[in-house]
């Protein structure tokens, strides 16, 4: 691999490998960090991405690891996250729309953080970052009916936690 085929196959995929560090490692400075040793172990092993299938597939296991890594190394403190904007209509919201969408944001950030592991790399893969079952299953080097049924778990369990605690008190 040569500088340019890098800067073109291999740094396009640092902003999808950044947030699927961040998803783990809840931390900025951290999940940066990841990437960059991503990139870095990337162009090392530059002389055996021929054989690689699957490049995209292959930078984000090793940005799983590496992100684990760091988390068994540092014992890092978990972080609020979860920030996304849900509504783009032009007018302003009153500020108890607005303070009430904040609060189910970060009620389903806690229960995706309460998955399970796997669950929750699965969840990130399809449902944040788009990627098919096929890719996510060579990315997490398992099964593609193990990708579906952990997707399908960790929805059902959001969907019945967020039913349960809407419900409460009816």
């Amino acid at each position: 691999m040569d500088v340019k085929r890098f800067k073109e196959e291999v740094l396009p995929l640092k902003n999808k490998l950044y947030r699927f560090s961040l998803n783990i490692v809840k931390d900025d400075e951290l999940a940066k960090d990841v990437v960059q040793e991503c990139l870095i172990k990337v162009w090392e092993k530059r002389e055996d991405v021929a054989q690689i299938q699957n490049l995209e597939a292959w930078c984000m296991m090793i940005t799983k690891n590496k992100s684990l890594d760091k988390l068994r190394s540092k014992h890092v403190k978990k972080t609020d996250l979860f920030e996304v904007e849900l509504d783009t209509r032009k007018e302003k919201d009153t500020p108890y729309v607005v303070a009430e969408r904040s609060e189910l944001m970060d009620r389903i950030q806690t229960m995706i953080d309460d998955l399970p592991n796997r669950q929750r790399e699965v969840m990130q893969l399809r449902d944040i970052e788009g990627y098919s079952y096929k890719e996510i299953a060579e990315n997490l080097n398992i099964d593609i009916n193990l990708v579906k049924t952990n997707l399908f778990r960790a929805r059902r369990k959001i969907k019945e936690s967020l039913i349960k605690v809407d419900a409460y008190g009816l």
